[in-house]
């Protein structure tokens, strides 16, 4: 009788801590440089995306397309913190590019998304 009365108890206080700290660990976009929407001026273009949580960037992916519909894989540089990814585009051209993300959080879920931006002319 005894381990089922703290079997009872303890269930809904171990579902209170648990729930939140998984919910919390999953990788939510925070803000990213470029933004989306944003325009930037051509020339070579800096990406970071920041997240609420760590993720595993060597798991990750980025691809960036441009807007003659060719696509590039991005390899992200070692960031400074576990929750940023960040990357180095070389010379962008004006029109509308497109930046994918695939991030592998610290939970094991993957995030995707899309930021899109425009590029004018300098």
């Amino acid at each position: 009788m005894k381990r089922i009365l703290i079997a009872t108890i303890a269930a809904p206080v171990l579902a209170a801590v648990v729930a939140p700290a998984m919910a919390e660990a999953h990788a939510v976009l925070v803000s990213s440089r470029p933004a989306n929407g944003a325009t930037v001026t051509a020339g070579a273009e800096d990406i970071e995306l920041r997240f609420d949580s760590r993720i595993d960037a060597r798991r990750s992916r980025l691809r960036l397309r441009f807007p003659d519909g060719r696509e590039v894989v991005l390899k992200p540089a070692a960031a400074s913190t576990p929750a940023i990814m960040t990357a180095h585009v070389g010379d962008l051209g004006p029109g509308a590019y497109t930046l994918d993300y695939q991030v592998l959080a610290i939970d094991g879920h993957i995030t995707r998304g899309a930021i899109g931006f425009t590029v004018t002319k300098r």
